[in-house]
């Protein structure tokens, strides 16, 4: 009898280990390796948006890189002779 009892007291326990570990450890485990992966992700998208800015401001302080050929002409804009509006009383 004292054997059955010890038998189904290891089965009990091996029963919670599994539980504990398949439905609580395995799980937390993955969860914070996508965490940690997404937060690994989101740095490496800031620290290339950040390096992109950087190189627009370089690029910006440096000016324009068009030689002056290439550039469209300003052009004015020809509305015709301006009469000056007097009102008669």
């Amino acid at each position: 009898m004292g054997s059955l009892i010890k038998l189904l007291f290891y089965i009990l326990a091996i029963w919670f280990l599994y539980k504990l570990i398949f439905e609580f450890i395995v799980p937390v485990y993955r969860g914070t390796k996508q965490v940690r992966r997404q937060m690994r992700d989101m740095q490496d998208a800031m620290r290339q948006q950040f390096e992109q800015q950087q190189r627009q401001q370089q690029q910006q302080q440096a000016g324009p890189q068009v030689p002056p050929q290439a550039q469209e002409p300003v052009r004015k804009r020809d509305d015709g002779d301006y009469i000056d509006f007097e009102e008669i009383k």
